[in-house]
């Protein structure tokens, strides 16, 4: 079992934007230190939610300010970006961090960000799955080209290639967010492994996971590929010694923030849209997920992966939107949760 941070740089009401990205890279320092796996780092644009546009800038950074934890896209939206611009910068990370990168996908949403980008709502409809076959080329070929819809261009040679990595990973992993049917067989179709949203719980993440599987067999990739895959389960984290402190922490905290971030957000084509409540988001949040002392989370966690499958977790652990308080929440998750899980 492998469990990592998720990091989005929250930005909590009364907080400037350098304060959220400050603690998120901290956090990520903290969290090397501590002894995780992976820092998982969000993408969102002109939203508070999220203060960080560009995942793998940040993975830049934190890949040369580390020197052992796994950095992480979680994800990086792919139909506002090119998928060879986005290739070019994942072969670049994972040969010169030698193989400590990995590239998170998605869909993201029918956001205004769409507009801004020049990709048009056609580029979320329709195509994600063109865009992320050429990604998983660039990633895997020696020379590429494109005769899509929406990509077409003369084969050029991948440079540089991820396969002259210093490293036993012949390339960066692709993982894929995935919350419908359809984003679950597109990932599992390719044997890419799904990155599973906070908001599900284990019985609906052991049906996606099953799904998966599933649709890899009918697709007829290897017996050894379809269980070996290492899904990633998406969270939240908040430690105490009592559970109802850790649970007034993020009630106190997240609910702000969640008002504030998701409401932010502006539909490209002016579509409705229904925001969760705030607070009983948080509630279910700190149900479905590591939230108490360091005995019950680290339960938490090995009965979640034995009832899902799932091998690899990234836990959000701002959700007090407090610096001090987030790097004793990753301390204290490094110390007194991983060891009981090992």
């Amino acid at each position: 079992m492998r469990v990592g941070s998720f990091v989005l740089g929250a930005q909590f009401p009364g907080q400037g934007q350098g304060e959220a990205l400050h603690r998120a890279v901290r956090s990520a320092e903290v969290a090397e230190e501590a002894g995780l796996d992976t820092v998982w780092l969000a993408e969102h644009h002109f939203v508070p939610y999220g203060t960080c546009p560009s995942a793998v800038t940040l993975a830049a950074l934190l890949l040369g300010r580390t020197r052992r934890i796994r950095v992480g896209t979680a994800v990086s939206v792919l139909p506002t970006v090119h998928p060879v611009a986005l290739g070019e910068q994942a072969a670049l990370l994972h040969v010169t961090s030698g193989g400590r990168f990995s590239l998170g996908v998605g869909r993201g949403g029918p956001w205004v960000d769409l507009e801004v980008f020049g990709a048009g709502l056609e580029a979320y409809e329709a195509g994600f799955p063109e865009s992320l076959d050429l990604l998983v080329r660039w990633l895997r070929e020696p020379a590429v080209g494109a005769l899509g819809d929406r990509f077409r261009f003369r084969e050029v040679p991948v440079v540089p290639r991820p396969s002259e990595s210093l490293s036993e990973e012949p390339g960066p992993e692709v993982v894929v967010a995935c919350t419908s049917p359809s984003s679950v067989r597109t990932a599992a179709e390719r044997g890419l492994p799904m990155l599973l949203g906070m908001h599900v719980g284990d019985e609906e993440k052991a049906e996606m996971v099953a799904l998966w599987r599933r649709h890899a067999r009918a697709a007829g990739r290897p017996a050894a590929e379809v269980h070996g895959a290492a899904h990633v389960s998406a969270g939240v984290c908040q430690i105490a010694d009592r559970r109802t402190d850790a649970a007034e922490t993020l009630l106190k905290a997240m609910p702000g923030w969640l008002r504030q971030g998701l409401g932010a957000h502006v539909t490209v084509d002016g579509r409705e849209r229904r925001m969760r409540d705030p607070y009983d988001y948080t509630e279910l949040l700190c149900g479905l997920h590591p939230v108490g002392p360091p005995r019950l989370c680290a339960d938490r966690l090995a009965a979640t992966g034995e009832r899902t499958g799932i091998s690899r977790f990234a836990l959000l652990v701002e959700g007090s939107g407090d610096l001090a308080a987030t790097e004793e929440n990753v301390r204290r998750l490094g110390a007194e949760v991983l060891p009981r899980l090992r």
